[in-house]
């Protein structure tokens, strides 16, 4: 068993979680506001739809070898989600649903060599193929939250985020506004995990799950724990509190292997 049979798994669940929240909204539900600014919950659904489709070319790109860019450009990419976002619920619920089997459709024809093939999103670094189901599963997960439909992050499988948070983690480095990152299991407040000479700034403490809803921007860190660090000039927001992270997420962490693993992310925490 490798990777790409346990995303699989997760990715199949993901999407079921997904297709039972959208069909329960309304054409009217779909007009009104996500959590994402200027984004109507049609543009979010819209974009979840598109990003299936894309992956699709990616993983064909492995499959033949021909090279074929996720998106044609970024004028496509948004074009293609504001032709979408205004479509009727019911025609939206069709294009997620066909959108995410024409996905798994395409992983299914791949044999076991073109997990290793490497392909780029629209911004580096390249990557092998077997990442991007990951890529797919992140799309689905954060996305789903966004809908504010009575899906949040704190639902998010927690399989999901320890893995999320260790790839945010690998490719943080020197953008970190914080010096230090330590994972605390909840409830027992045990350290499960430390990243440490990250950047300038104070040492922030919290769960997986609160650290990487922070870092992937969809909390200010409320819930978190600053702490002073001696070797660093503390760094907060304007108001105090904890700093604003990087933009999130990149496509993947650099220096990926390129056979697909048994699991990721390799060590447990």
């Amino acid at each position: 068993m490798s990777v790409t049979d346990e995303i699989e798994r997760e990715l199949a669940e993901a999407t079921e979680r997904l297709l039972a929240t959208a069909a329960r909204l309304t054409d009217e539900d779909l007009r009104a506001p996500s959590l994402l600014p200027g984004w109507t919950r049609g543009h979010v659904l819209a974009h979840i739809a598109r990003n299936a489709d894309s992956c699709v070319n990616l993983l064909e790109w492995a499959r033949t070898g021909v090279r074929t860019p996720q998106y044609a450009s970024a004028r496509a990419r948004e074009a293609g989600i504001e032709a979408g976002a205004a479509r009727p619920a019911a025609e939206q619920l069709a294009d997620l649903r066909d959108s995410a089997e024409r996905f798994a459709a395409a992983a299914g024809r791949m044999p076991a060599e073109a997990w290793t093939a490497p392909v780029s999103g629209m911004t580096p670094p390249e990557h092998p193929a077997w990442y991007v189901p990951i890529r797919r599963l992140r799309e689905v997960e954060v996305h789903h939250a966004d809908l504010g439909a009575g899906y949040g992050w704190a639902d998010w499988p927690e399989t999901y985020v320890r893995r999320e948070l260790y790839d945010t983690m690998l490719w943080l480095g020197g953008e970190s506004p914080v010096s230090e990152v330590v994972a605390r299991e909840p409830g027992t407040g045990e350290v499960v995990r430390t990243w440490t000479g990250l950047g300038e700034g104070p040492v922030v403490e919290g769960t997986p799950r609160e650290l990487l809803a922070w870092l992937a921007g969809r909390t200010d860190g409320a819930g978190l724990r600053l702490l002073g660090s001696p070797q660093a000039r503390p760094r907060r927001d304007a108001a105090g509190g904890v700093p604003t992270p990087p933009a999130w997420p990149k496509p993947s962490p650099a220096g990926l292997p390129s056979e697909p693993p048994s699991s990721w992310p390799p060590t447990a925490y």
